[in-house]
């Protein structure tokens, strides 16, 4: 995912385990899905303004009978004392014990500057990393708030394991021999692009993951069983990557591939929604090459992956599992590259188109993703389209819009302006079903929203 600036850069160019069911309707969505009004749904009636039950500002728009309360401004002090960092991103709920929910979240920071946990940090001179928060669900209020990872680059998106950790997913490939812009010097001491697994207490001893490759990271899912672990890759040619384990829940070692296609090199335009592809994986001989030979394009483990025979998407983000069935969503994916939204059956080896955007009016830039207990995928929008919403894909093939972004701040936390053009990043549900969280990116603050859930 990205900020506004590199969105209008990429024009002119899960989810995880915690995430509970899909349903087996979403197999039988090809040849159901138009877009036409009858792709449209209002699950929940029409929004409105509604107050935050903290600040009391009408920072969303939500159904009727829906609350919410915000959290972790950019700036305000965590429970450490400390300030919490910016660039709200990726999160997950990592955690659920009694009433107590842990959640971690990405801070999506590129430019180099002083680490915010110096003690703890990978890279002293990077600035990015993850915070952990508890939210407290009887007492309807956030209670805890701290550094959980430091010294890293552009923490985009990542995913929860089964084992109850948060893996940060770092966005870039930069290291201390790489030109920046706008920089004469660069400050960074050690090389980036990698996953980085952030526990509970927070990581102590910052090491990253090298098994799970160097490129521009974007979000993974782990599957619950086989504990295989599956990547997407934020680029305008982009990989779809796994990772097999040679011990479950060992992330140490494995055999790394990309996904190839029978019929097809390349899904980024052109495909008829409902269109089924035969699909297997080729190994990756050097899975830390970040670029290709002789060039800095940050394109190293992709252009591996294509020569021999890998599948080219386009901006591969947010990725969920459930039942073993992997659900991707390509943001600028489609003929009018206002996104796709992708299922891939490891047991049948098809990858099929479940929904493309016929214009960001209708759904703009599928970015993050989480599924709900009541079988939607809950899609977070990353576009240019104003207000950003979070929209509903149903089972049955139809989008519902849920939330917008109704964010106008005049110095509150000292912060002003209008950010309804700001993404909804990370979000995620409790178990339950009855709490989901999410950021917006700028100003950058966390929400928890409950009400009137439809019953499973």
């Amino acid at each position: 995912m990205s900020d506004q600036h590199r969105r209008s850069f990429l024009t002119k160019l899960s989810a995880s385990a915690t995430a509970a069911a899909i349903g087996s309707a979403f197999s039988e969505l090809s040849g159901r899905l138009a877009f036409a009004e009858s792709s449209l749904a209002n699950l929940y009636g029409e929004l409105v303004e509604t107050p935050d039950q903290t600040t009391g500002e009408s920072l969303l728009r939500l159904p009727e009978g829906f609350r919410y309360w915000s959290y972790g401004w950019t700036n305000q002090p965590m429970s450490t004392g400390e300030p919490t960092p910016g660039a709200h991103d990726g999160m997950a709920v990592i955690s659920e014990m009694d009433d107590q929910i842990v959640l971690c979240r990405n801070h999506e920071i590129g430019s180099p500057g002083s680490a915010f946990w110096k003690h703890h940090a990978y890279d002293g001179f990077a600035a990015g990393g993850c915070t952990n928060l508890v939210f407290d669900r009887k007492k309807e209020v956030f209670i805890d708030s701290r550094p959980s990872l430091a010294g890293t680059v552009k923490n985009c998106a990542g995913g929860a394991t089964p084992w109850n950790t948060w893996l940060s997913c770092e966005e870039t490939v930069v290291g201390p021999e790489t030109k920046l812009d706008d920089m004469d010097t660069n400050p960074l001491q050690k090389s980036h692009g990698y996953v980085f697994e952030v526990p509970v207490a927070g990581q102590l001893n910052p090491k990253p993951l090298l098994s799970l490759g160097r490129f521009v990271h974007e979000a993974v899912a782990v599957d619950p069983e086989t504990h295989i672990v599956y990547l997407t890759e934020d680029a305008g040619t982009a990989g779809l990557y796994r990772f097999l384990p040679e011990r479950k829940s060992d992330l140490g070692s494995g055999r790394f591939q990309m996904l190839c296609a029978r019929q097809a090199l390349d899904v980024r335009k052109g495909v008829a929604q409902g269109s089924v592809f035969d699909v297997s994986w080729v190994d990756i001989p050097d899975r830390l090459r970040a670029h290709s030979p002789g060039t800095q394009d940050g394109l190293g483990v992709f252009q591996q992956g294509r020569e021999r025979g890998g599948l080219t998407f386009a901006r591969l983000e947010g990725v969920a599992i459930h039942d073993g069935k992997v659900f991707i969503t390509a943001t600028s994916g489609g003929d009018a590259e206002a996104g796709q939204v992708w299922q891939y059956d490891p047991k049948q080896e098809q990858l099929r188109l479940l929904f493309e955007s016929p214009s960001s009016e209708v759904l703009d830039m599928p970015d993050n993703m989480c599924v709900s207990i009541r079988g939607d995928i809950l899609l977070c929008e990353d576009g240019d389209y104003v207000p950003q919403r979070l929209q509903l894909l149903t089972p049955d093939g139809k989008l519902s819009p849920f939330a917008e972004n109704n964010l106008r701040l005049n110095g509150m936390f000292g912060h002003s302006g209008d950010f309804r053009g700001s993404e909804l990043a990370g979000a995620t549900f409790s178990k339950d079903g009855q709490w989901l969280f999410v950021n917006i990116q700028t100003p950058g603050v966390t929400l928890a929203i409950t009400g009137p859930w439809k019953a499973v």
